[in-house]
């Protein structure tokens, strides 16, 4: 899905001012944590191909450079002039285009929902239950008011006071600009178990919290209150997935992030996500990823190992994710 109107341009002050800005956020190539719970930068000064990763719900704004997001046989463009909006923890694949010259700079707005759920109630006087089955992911123009509060975002985190006074009410204003736009639909879906869309959204959220334990699909149609058959279709329509495969991914995405972040070695982290052998995790980690484990998370840290942010992180209570830019 692809634009067809450009609001904020590439070559705008707005956009170069936030170009600037990564300089001192995000100097280094890799993902930085912001001094912000639920925003962090990446920065990458090379081209990186098509690959799997799972965003959590979030809105990610591209500063500079390219991507695009392939699920099912939908792609995703997202750039300086269109920004992306999840509403659900999705996995799929995607590329980058960067250079040395021009680095691929984002930033992703984790959609917490514990706001969204004051915001909700500050909306109702204008916003109804939907009538319409919404989306899990949005490709949207960035339009000037957006551009705005994320300059602003970003000038705020350069400052460690601002950061810990301004920060949080503009991030709280980002999530009610899309709210209040053609995305909110599916956030307040999610939140509210609105449609189908909502009942699978809560079994995604059941998947994530407990993807370590026994999960199957008659548990998870029932607590959705669906028929399977209707289960089954649902999920994958939001997910381009089937149920248990998305169980696998998500096992397999956690199992790279303990060994890439944490240190544990394969068979630590296949018995952590819930492998019971660990030559099955090897066998769906590689067909997953394309690479072994061990060559996985060599592959990972040569691209993304970044230092840890040197300013102390303002913590907001946040369910974790296995999370990409």
């Amino acid at each position: 899905m692809e634009a067809t109107q450009t609001s904020c341009s590439a070559i705008s002050p707005e956009q170069q001012r936030m170009v600037a800005l990564f300089d001192t956020l995000a100097p280094q190539e890799g993902f930085t944590q912001s001094c912000l719970d639920g925003v962090k930068f990446m920065r990458s000064n090379r081209p990186m191909p098509r690959m799997p990763v799972m965003y959590e719900p979030s809105i990610v704004v591209v500063c500079q450079g390219r991507k695009r997001g392939y699920l099912g046989d939908k792609t995703f463009f997202y750039d300086a002039q269109q920004y992306l909006v999840l509403s659900v923890p999705l996995p799929f694949e995607c590329e980058t285009e960067a250079s040395v010259e021009e680095p691929f700079l984002g930033i992703s707005v984790r959609v917490d929902l514990t706001v969204v759920a004051e915001l909700l109630m500050a909306l109702n006087e204008t916003h109804g239950t939907t009538f319409t089955e919404p989306r899990g992911i949005y490709s949207t123009p960035l339009d000037p008011v957006m551009c705005n509060a994320v300059q602003r975002l970003l000038e705020a985190l350069a400052s460690p006071l601002d950061a810990r006074i301004l920060a949080p009410s503009i991030m709280r204003e980002i999530c009610y600009r899309v709210l209040t736009g053609e995305q909110g639909d599916a956030i307040r879906a999610a939140l509210t178990h609105q449609h189908h869309f909502g009942r699978i959204a809560k079994a995604l959220r059941r998947i994530h919290s407990d993807y370590r334990g026994e999960l199957d699909v008659d548990t998870l149609a029932r607590e959705a209150g669906m028929s399977l058959a209707v289960f089954h279709a649902q999920f994958k329509g939001v997910t381009a997935t089937s149920p248990m495969q998305y169980v696998k991914t998500t096992r397999l995405h956690h199992a790279r992030l303990l060994m890439v972040q944490d240190g544990l070695n394969a068979g630590a982290a296949a018995a952590r996500v819930g492998y019971e052998s660990a030559s099955q995790f090897s066998r769906e980690f590689k067909r997953l990823f394309g690479l072994s484990p061990v060559d996985e998370v060599k592959r990972m840290r040569a691209v993304f190992d970044s230092p840890p942010p040197a300013r102390a992180v303002i913590q907001a209570p946040a369910q974790r994710y296995v999370t990409a830019v």
